[in-house]
């Protein structure tokens, strides 16, 4: 039967979701509990893979098993092998015919920043962190420049294995409450560091380093020499995948609510 799990997870302490050959990563400590709790070797599919220090809120996969267990057993079981800071959050099982990766219709991603003269040390990990004043204005105008179907390359870090580097942004919102900005990202897919170094991107326009003009000449550009520098990972959160409907799959986990 396929199986598809909801994970969360903080990602300071993982070089990253994808596996690697140390063990120290998300899908490596996921794959090992399901592993135990299954008592057979289980692989899962991921709907994006996330760096080093992101965090995750409602990573979709999907595994393939012999073995029925109810859903409940699936987030019991599993949890009970897995660090604090990953857990499985619900489970169901699925058709053949779905994929965690290739059935998604689009991904979110979530960037919390704190704008203060001083760095964070209680969200140390959670939050991103600018000392300039940002201006909301600039970057709302610079955010509509980068909707739509575009070439990302200049966005684009040079270890993405992305086939293409058009992508299709559908949406950028950025709020304010109190000293903490959000900024929300909804896209059909996303390149390696994209999100990061759009982050960077917007910032400068925010803090009036740079122009709503460079930022559209970046973007036209091509080139990520141009561009700014990678934001940190402290404060992004993968937010999730959403699917057709008739899939039934969560698209808003309850973790959501206590981001700012």
């Amino acid at each position: 039967m396929r199986v598809a799990l909801g994970v969360s997870y903080r990602g300071q302490a993982y070089q990253g979701w994808q596996s690697q050959p140390g063990g120290n990563t998300v899908q490596d400590k996921l794959e090992g509990a399901l592993s135990r709790f299954a008592d057979h070797p289980l692989r899962v599919m991921c709907a994006g893979r996330t760096d080093t220090g992101v965090h995750a809120l409602n990573q979709v996969v999907h595994l393939d098993t012999l073995i029925e267990r109810e859903a409940f057993s699936w987030v019991r079981g599993t949890n009970r092998y897995l660090p604090p800071d990953i857990a499985v959050q619900w489970a169901q099982p699925m058709p053949d015919d779905f994929h965690a990766r290739f059935s998604a219709q689009g991904r979110r991603y979530v960037y919390v920043l704190l704008e203060s003269p001083v760095r964070p040390a209680v969200e140390v990990g959670s939050v991103g962190w600018s000392l300039r004043v940002l201006d909301a204005s600039a970057m709302h105008s610079a955010a509509r420049l980068l909707l739509g179907e575009h070439d990302y390359s200049a966005f684009r870090s040079a270890e993405c294995q992305a086939a293409s580097p058009v992508k299709t942004i559908r949406a950028i919102a950025i709020t304010r409450r109190g000293a903490y900005w959000r900024f929300e990202f909804d896209a059909n897919a996303f390149l390696h560091h994209m999100v990061r170094n759009l982050m960077g991107c917007l910032l400068a326009v925010g803090s009036s380093a740079r122009s709503e003009g460079w930022l559209l000449e970046v973007l036209q550009s091509k080139d990520r020499r141009l561009a700014a520098v990678t934001f940190p990972p402290d404060g992004l959160y993968f937010i999730g995948p959403y699917y057709d409907p008739v899939h039934e799959i969560p698209n808003r986990p309850v973790a959501l609510d206590w981001l700012p």
